[in-house]
């Protein structure tokens, strides 16, 4: 059995129930992004996500490539982006967030730029299928077949080791890295050493009235994300209600949690999303997996696409690089240890 750890820490406010500092609350109000209804205007979410990230373009140290789907009927941009220092050999093939119906390579290149510099890792960033055009399982595949394709072959990314292959994903892109990581097991196929799920959707239900989770009463109709936007964005990637409860869609219903990799489950504090990634790496932990959980204090759902002064941002990023660089001495250690 993998030694298991748990670095999380609760807000002491949120240990005990009392409600964030009303002063706090209003300012975080500033924040939080305009309601909006994802089923009818998800079109107009990418077009202004495109808008938004076009005078950006695409920085000088990244490269575009495709990779092949495994039915061979299309193929799945990824955009390949280099640190300005490389201090690591991992590679983060990193999913991205926006509900499996917005978000996309382009909107994600500050983001992942920034996680390539304050990493010192390379970073792959997959432009996986979205829904309603294309449900589920379709995002799911797509992900799948690139983990695939870079962990059977990972020169093709810049290393010649499967191991150093961490996956990475936030909220919806989180999902994906655990439905990638139990659907590897359940084929035989080896799994990623890592993954790093940052405030990811592990349950299918988010409403109010009948949550299991207290982050979905506390935080479910403020700030960056509510629970029916939850709602809508599960019910244009899964259209059927019964397929909503598959553990490649939540995660928290697989039956078995053992033999997957090695765990690093950031949550934040002020997000509805809070309560169920902590319970996905609890269970992943109680299965015997090495886990660390740690709830990042007064943050917003979707902080990790802040600028990187932002406390949040760097209190993310101190975790993400310890976690990479007691994984790597552990596994160093478990080398030299074998006779």
């Amino acid at each position: 059995m993998r030694t298991s750890r748990n670095l999380g820490r609760k807000h002491a406010a949120s240990e005990h129930g009392a409600p964030v500092n009303r002063a706090l609350r209003a300012f975080l109000g500033f924040f939080a992004a305009p309601r909006v209804n994802i089923r009818r205007d998800y079109q107009k979410i990418r077009r202004r996500q495109r808008k938004l990230a076009a005078p950006l373009g695409s920085p000088s140290r990244a490269t575009d490539y495709t990779v092949a789907s495994s039915h061979g009927d299309h193929l799945i941009p990824i955009r390949v982006f280099h640190p300005k220092e490389q201090l690591r050999d991992e590679v983060l093939l990193f999913f991205h967030g926006g509900g499996w119906v917005t978000g996309g390579v382009e909107s994600y290149t500050p983001t992942c730029s920034r996680m390539a510099d304050l990493t010192g890792c390379t970073v792959v960033s997959v432009e996986y299928r979205l829904a309603p055009e294309h449900p589920f399982p379709a995002g799911l595949s797509d992900c799948y077949d690139v983990a695939r394709t870079v962990m059977d072959q990972p020169h093709l990314v810049g290393t010649d080791n499967a191991d150093n292959i961490v996956l990475v994903g936030d909220s919806s892109g989180g999902n994906l890295v655990a439905a990638v990581s139990l659907l590897r097991r359940k084929r035989g196929e080896r799994a990623a050493t890592r993954q790093i799920l940052l405030y990811p959707v592990t349950y299918w239900n988010h409403r109010s009235l009948t949550s299991p989770f207290e982050s979905v009463r506390e935080h479910g109709e403020d700030y960056r994300l509510t629970n029916v936007e939850v709602q809508d964005y599960m019910a244009l990637y899964v259209p059927n209600p019964a397929q909503r409860r598959d553990p490649l869609v939540a995660p928290l219903m697989a039956k078995d949690f053992t033999d997957q990799p090695s765990t690093l489950v950031l949550s934040a504090e002020l997000d509805l999303l809070r309560d169920e990634g902590e319970a996905y790496g609890r269970a992943l932990q109680q299965a015997g997996n090495m886990v660390r959980i740690h709830r990042v204090e007064e943050a917003l759902h979707g902080f990790i696409a802040l600028p990187w002064m932002a406390r949040s941002v760097r209190d993310a990023y101190e975790q993400m690089n310890d976690f990479l660089g007691e994984e790597r001495k552990g596994e160093q250690r478990d080398r030299e240890e074998k006779p």
